[in-house]
């Protein structure tokens, strides 16, 4: 593979050519130290086999914050936690370059009162706050942080640093002609406009002259009135003359959902999106080049390299979901990958201040998503030492993680399935337009348990002595949920009018008319993506959603292309609208204050109105006697984060449960929990 193929980067040889892109955390202390959960994760990254890590983007000044819980590095005080994660990393053969950043005109004043700050006068599109331009003692005080900042991490023993110059932050507000309207001699030209990068590079190389620099761009702004392509390669070409060890290749703007898509691109982005914008800026210069962009698989990687549209690959949010890409990419860890499905959960975990976690991974930055825990079955040491007899009730996303995770360290497990056929909800969540990237979160699981011989009974209908039959020492309840119930009386709708739920729609789409007039109620995730594959297949569509906000649970830059998908296709998107009563093929509602109106009611009234757990089988679980657990949405309905961290950490805890027979009889936990 060329992906595996040792490169340069300055002075520095890789062992191959993966590295890992600078991505938030929210890990570090609230006043930005670095702590023992960021040493393990990326510590963990380095043992999967990436060649270099870029740690997060650090921030140079307290002025300049964008998270409550970032990385800092603008102070003395922060060096030795630094220096402590570079020790974690190299002790698994990887480099680690430091990315610096100043968010500039982004930076947030609800994120710890920092105040935006920017080449002109502008209003950041996304929170509405004005940013005050800098004098130009500001700019040389910015860039004179930035020197001091590539001098902490060189004492902390990084091995090169990186300026961020993309995704909308400052060096890129100053470079694009749209926010750039100074009149000095930092606007107006390119030269001018590309002066405080390219000064604070000659800076930083003249402080540090054997300390490797990297920039990051990006590449297109994707928007009017923007930098265009032949700027962007000049600046490559002036950057490489500057000394610049490699350039490091993203895209868009992190200022609007609309822009920020073309950094952290959705499922409908195709796989390697970036690299032909990367090609032609490879072609300019003799420097290495990196490229982001959904590169999800190594195939998606290695042709990216194939076809001359980079040196190296920079991997995000692929690395989030399984730490260990590289080494299973090569062949040298024998288990399946955890593909990055694009739900951008971890986006908006850091968006709303939290810190980052993954559907696919739920264990990130804790010691559980070490390899010995994330795949057990490749350990012997860590199998238990009493294996139990453990029964998974529900074939679902969260009965079948738990199996595989039991199934791997040894115990003996069966799975037994109420309905036909295995699968649970992901059935509907791969119907609707672009989910189709969901699926990995099954097969991954599904294909090791089939692989570990685990059985699997469906049609099966759980009684007391079914249970006590399979004497199982402890049971897993994964019977996921059911669609909640009509939320208004619907005994005087017309019975022309069909109701419907948007659970048995997903599961069947060819079940309603193509041409068909649906009012949709409950504008959650469910309910949008059902509205999504109606309007697909022609279907004329009303949404009413109770809330501000359709698709609430589903990340930013995900809802906001789908809702401009049903816009353009003619939907009907009421919100803060309620149902007050039903009567013929008429609905009255009212919106907020206002008045109650009249809605047609179309030819189908599609029910979305969230989900309940599914409990029914607890009572006889409880009649056999045998202690459980409940995992996923029969203890709470949720998304596939909470059901995934439910499973695996409840598996992991079987080893644990039985130790309380050797506690005295008053302390002892009996019977089941939820």
């Amino acid at each position: 593979m060329l992906l595996a193929q040792p490169g340069t980067i300055g002075p520095l040889r890789l062992r191959n050519r993966v590295v890992m892109a600078p991505m938030g955390t929210n890990y570090s202390t609230t006043d930005g130290l670095s702590t023992e959960r960021d040493k393990l994760y990326y510590a963990e990254r380095a043992r999967g086999g990436v060649a270099m890590i870029m740690t997060e983007a650090m921030v140079v000044t307290e002025h300049a914050r964008p998270h409550h819980n970032s990385l800092c590095v603008y102070h003395d005080r922060f060096i030795p936690g630094l220096a402590s994660i570079v020790e974690a990393i190299k002790q698994h053969g990887a480099f680690v370059c430091g990315q610096l950043n100043h968010r500039g005109a982004l930076l947030r004043r609800s994120v710890l009162g920092m105040e935006p700050v920017g080449p002109s006068p502008w209003k950041n599109p996304g929170t509405g706050d004005v940013v005050r331009p800098l004098a130009i003692p500001e700019v040389a005080a910015i860039q004179q942080l930035f020197v001091d900042a590539a001098r902490r991490l060189w004492q902390a023993g990084y091995d090169g640093v990186e300026i961020h110059a993309g995704n909308g932050y400052l060096f890129q507000q100053f470079l694009t002609p749209r926010i750039n309207q100074r009149t000095d001699r930092y606007g107006g030209s390119f030269d001018n406009r590309a002066r405080l990068l390219l000064e604070t590079v000659a800076r930083v190389k003249d402080a540090l002259p054997d300390f490797p620099l990297v920039v990051r761009l990006s590449a297109r702004e994707f928007c009017e009135g923007s930098y265009t392509d032949e700027e962007v390669i000049e600046l490559s070409r002036r950057l490489e003359r500057a000394g610049v060890a490699a350039l490091d290749i993203s895209g868009g703007s992190n200022e609007s959902p609309q822009l920020s898509k073309y950094c952290i691109q959705p499922p409908s982005f195709p796989r390697g999106c970036l690299a032909p914008y990367s090609r032609p800026i490879k072609q300019a210069v003799s420097i290495p080049v990196l490229v982001a962009g959904r590169l999800v698989d190594p195939e998606d990687a290695e042709a990216v390299l194939r076809e001359g549209c980079a040196d190296f690959v920079s991997i995000g949010r692929a690395l989030y979901a399984d730490p260990h890409w590289c080494l299973k990419a090569f062949g040298e860890v024998k288990a399946a990958i955890r593909k990055c499905v694009a739900c951008n959960v971890c986006y908006e975990r850091l968006t709303l201040e939290k810190d980052v976690a993954c559907v696919h991974n739920p264990m990130i930055g804790t010691e559980f998503e070490a390899l010995e825990h994330a795949e057990p079955q490749l350990f012997p040491h860590v199998r238990a030492r009493r294996p139990r007899r453990v029964l998974v009730l529900g074939a679902g996303v969260s009965g079948v993680e738990a199996a595989r995770v039991l199934a791997g360290r040894g115990h003996q497990v069966e799975i037994w399935e109420k309905s036909p056929r295995v699968g649970g909800q992901i059935h509907l969540a791969v119907a609707a337009p672009d989910k189709k990237e969901v699926e990995p979160i099954w097969s991954y699981r599904w294909e090791q348990v089939r692989r570990f011989k685990v059985p699997v009974k469906t049609a099966v209908t759980v009684t007391v002595q079914a249970i006590r039959d399979l004497a199982p020492d402890f049971v897993i309840i994964a019977t996921g949920a059911r669609p909640g119930p009509t939320p208004f009386d619907t005994s005087a709708l017309d019975p022309a009018v069909k109701v419907v739920q948007a659970w048995d729609y997903l599961a069947d789409p060819k079940s309603l008319p193509s041409d068909a007039r649906v009012t949709v109620v409950g504008g959650g995730m469910v309910g949008v993506e059902a509205a999504d594959l109606l309007t697909e297949r022609g279907a004329r569509v009303a949404i009413v959603e109770i809330l501000a906000v359709l698709a609430q649970g589903m990340a930013r830059n995900n809802r906001l292309e789908l809702l401009e998908r049903l816009e353009r296709r003619g939907a009907t998107m009421l919100t803060l609208t309620r149902i007050e009563h039903v009567l013929g093929k008429t609905l009255t509602v009212r919106t907020q204050d206002a008045a109650p109106r009249t809605l047609d009611a179309g030819e189908y009234l599609m029910i979305a109105a969230g989900a309940q757990p599914e409990r029914e089988v607890v009572a006889t679980v409880e009649a056999a006697g045998v202690p459980y657990a409940l995992v996923g949405d029969c203890y709470r309905a949720g998304d596939f984060l909470s059901c995934l961290r439910d499973a695996w950490m409840v598996a992991l805890s079987v080893d644990r449960r039985f130790r309380e027979a050797h506690l005295p009889a008053r302390t002892r936990v009996s019977g089941g929990s939820d």
